[in-house]
């Protein structure tokens, strides 16, 4: 792609509206911008990212064993008032009506909506399990909305819901959640710790996934012991009951705990060199509730006995558009983003230090066909700027490895590869910096 011919509105001055690190660079970099109060338009750069998040969620649920479907964002208002949510829900919810005067809803989350469908179409106990997953936008209405994409009124949300005939089997979906998240937030490089959380309006039991940064919203208290746990492998049988039981075993072994389920004494028990206590951000919330849903809303299936039985429940959530926010908060310097390559925009920018030099043309020319020929996402600055305008921008947005390519170099045969999380600089042959950055890309895919 030439950054001539791309839209990345890019900002130089900071908007003052902007109160923490994600929502500073993010507007700076062109990644989104602000339509009205807590509602934001993705931009194309903005929009790669959110698109490679999401791939990587869908794959993990996939895995797992969720099937994914889609719904509407506008709900009947006569759904929620079969669970009994439809009052209690509060002002955040958007309520809406129709030309006809039907009462309406802007969806904030899809529990009443699954679970119809479910009751609609089946019917016998050798269905299941069953888990449905989508990647949809949501409305709720804060009354406070601010920190830009980490708390919008409108916002990107993976949603899952499982259907189990017993608590037992309702238990194991559960976990299958635990585990994919853990791997959906290894690769997307951030470091999530499970803790037990409060479940809201939603109900049951339930784990909040956080990642530690200074700019989180509450309070966390964990045992430093999950900072180095390793994610679950690749080869995780999502079908074995106790390989995974293992595994939410160990990550709920140490103390792990956001504010409003903080125990002051079971910390105080954890040795003080290994205590932590910081801020967070949730990136994800799973919960198991049982027959909260499905026993009002009569989804039911006939077990192997020939009668009726209320099917378990549970629903898991991610928000797409606040992770990007959160992997900002958690990699960044004074000059902008510092992307992992499993989501950044583009994987490589070439930049051109002398446009309209022939030689520095035709080699940018080639490492970028030999890069994307790799399987890579190249962004070429071929703009007529200056130099230090360009190196400003790559390093705003946050892009893994930058070629800087000029004519001094060029007359040795080398090009400048700097590596942007770590600031190391190499210079080398063309061919070698192409063989460079892709078996550092295949070895952090791997």
């Amino acid at each position: 792609m030439r950054l001539s011919r791309y839209f990345l509105p890019i900002l130089r001055e900071t908007p003052k509206e902007a109160e923490i690190v994600s929502h500073r660079l993010m507007l700076r970099a062109g990644m989104i911008r602000q339509e009205s109060a807590g509602i934001y338009a993705w931009l194309p750069l903005g929009l790669r990212v959110l698109n490679k998040i999401n791939a990587i969620i869908r794959e993990e649920q996939t895995r797992a064993g969720a099937i994914e479907c889609l719904m509407p964002t506008i709900q009947s208002a006569d759904l929620w008032r079969e669970s009994g949510r439809y009052d209690a829900y509060g002002k955040e919810m958007l309520r809406i009506a129709d030309r006809h005067d039907r009462e309406m809803l802007y969806g904030p989350t899809n529990e009443e909506m699954i679970t119809e469908i479910f009751r609609a179409y089946v019917r016998s106990y050798k269905d299941l399990p069953l888990n449905l997953f989508h990647i949809q936008w949501k409305f709720r209405d804060e009354v406070r909305p601010r920190f830009g994409v980490m708390r919008s009124r409108e916002f990107l949300m993976k949603d899952a819901y499982s259907f189990d005939l017993t608590a037992e089997a309702g238990q194991h979906s559960y976990n299958k959640m635990f585990v994919a998240y853990l791997r959906t937030f290894a690769r997307l490089g951030l470091t999530a710790i499970p803790m037990a959380a409060e479940s809201g309006p939603i109900g049951g039991n339930s784990h909040e996934f956080i990642i530690l940064a200074s700019t989180g919203e509450s309070e966390v208290f964990c045992h430093k012991d999950f900072l180095s746990f390793a994610p679950p492998p690749p080869s995780i049988d999502f079908d074995d009951a106790a390989a995974l039981q293992a595994v939410v075993d160990k990550w709920t072994s140490r103390y792990a705990a956001t504010s409003e389920m903080h125990d002051a004494a079971a910390f105080d028990a954890v040795p003080e060199d290994a205590r932590v206590a910081a801020r967070g951000i949730e990136v994800g919330h799973i919960f198991y509730f049982g027959t909260k849903y499905s026993e009002p809303m009569r989804a039911v299936v006939n077990g192997p006995d020939g009668k009726e039985v209320v099917v378990q429940m549970g629903s898991y959530g991610i928000g797409p558009s606040r992770l990007a926010a959160a992997i900002i908060e958690a990699g960044h310097d004074d000059n902008g983003v510092i992307w992992p390559e499993s989501v950044a925009p583009f994987h490589v920018g070439v930049a051109d230090l002398k446009v309209g030099d022939p030689a520095t043309g035709k080699v940018c020319a080639d490492l970028v066909a030999q890069l994307e020929n790799a399987g890579l996402d190249v962004l070429h600055d071929d703009r007529d700027e200056r130099p230090g305008a360009k190196f400003a921008t790559l390093d705003l947005i946050g892009l893994p490895w930058q070629v800087l390519v000029g004519p001094k170099g060029l007359a040795e045969g080398r090009v400048e590869v700097k590596q942007r999380s770590t600031g190391e600089r190499e210079l080398l042959a063309p061919q070698d910096a192409v063989t460079r950055i892709v078996a550092a890309m295949r070895q952090a895919q791997a």
